[in-house]
């Protein structure tokens, strides 16, 4: 009887709050059509998949698994693996922390009008496509670019910095950080206005200095959001959108610059070797998948924080 209780409590408190459901249904239909509905294709990782058979037509791989192995018996395997690994760190450990130094800085400055010509400023970026992005490095660091006309002029020699192995990953992460950093600080900056007031109204009588603040009732009060966040970020590590790379891959810088991402465009898209480059980003989602449940669980064992 108690079940049925439940059961009927639970129906009651779904049909007065209908319209609640309502507006939900398009983001679960959104969730099912485009996360969901797609892993379907996940079997053609496990397929020697032809386009006139189908998915369920194509036969199965002989091996099973001879996609992956193939994946890493290729030399650029290894490669790979390892610049995607190094860019994503690199992007996490610059640009993890500044949008966070950011949203404190910004929420020192009382002008109202100052703060949101500042935020306005460092949004923009984000929403500038990646061919822009791309040819604003170009713009500025080629050969015949501002930087070098500088270099030259202040009487030094000319750095190939777009063709340079070396500076392939300064660029791309700078330009990340750069682009991104305003509109990552975003979900930071919302945390530090839910503040309230009353804590800093008590440090201030207290003698409590700007900084003081910040250490004291800024960093702690949102340390859960960027523990969140750093969670997400971490799990998404293996994830190098292959544009960036691709647009500013050359001869030259190839041997930093070919990501997962990049390779796997490569071999799926340019070759059509749809079964290989499926295996492939399968094998990215797993190890982004277990890393996501591995800091979860540390973040969870130690601070009480978790996504889930």
């Amino acid at each position: 009887m108690k079940v049925k209780s439940g059961r009927r409590g639970t129906a009651r408190r779904v049909l007065e709050k209908w319209q609640l459901y309502v507006l939900l249904l398009p983001a679960l239909l959104w969730l099912a059509v485009f996360a969901y509905y797609p892993m379907y294709g996940l079997l053609i990782a496990f397929k020697d998949y032809k386009g006139r058979m189908g998915i369920l037509g194509s036969p199965w791989a002989a091996p099973l698994l001879k996609h992956f192995e193939t994946f890493f018996s290729t030399s650029i395997a290894v490669n790979a693996i390892w610049n995607t690994v190094i860019v994503s760190l690199l992007t996490l450990a610059v640009g993890f922390p500044i949008p966070i130094i950011f949203a404190l800085l910004l929420n020192q400055i009382r002008h109202a009008k100052l703060r949101k010509t500042i935020q306005t400023i460092s949004y923009a970026p984000y929403f500038l496509s990646t061919v822009i992005i791309v040819s604003l490095i170009s713009m500025l660091f080629s050969a015949n670019g501002l930087i070098n006309g500088i270099i030259t002029d202040l009487g030094g020699s000319e750095v190939f910095f777009t063709s340079l192995p070396e500076w392939f990953r300064p660029l791309y992460v700078g330009s990340s950080v750069w682009q991104s950093m305003g509109f990552n600080a975003i979900i930071f900056i919302a945390a530090l206005v839910g503040i309230s007031p009353d804590y800093y109204e008590a440090a201030i009588m207290d003698g409590a200095t700007r900084f003081q603040r910040i250490l004291r009732i800024d960093i702690p009060l949102i340390l859960p959001t960027i523990i969140l966040m750093l969670i997400l970020n971490v799990g998404n590590i293996m994830n190098v959108g292959y544009e960036k790379a691709f647009l500013m891959q050359n001869n030259m810088n190839t041997t930093v610059s070919e990501l997962i991402s990049t390779y796997v465009y490569k071999v799926g898209l340019q070759q059509a070797q749809y079964s290989f480059a499926t295996a492939v980003g399968l094998f990215n989602s797993v190890v982004n998948f277990i890393l996501l449940v591995t800091v979860n669980f540390i973040s969870k064992r130690f601070s009480d924080i978790s996504v889930f």
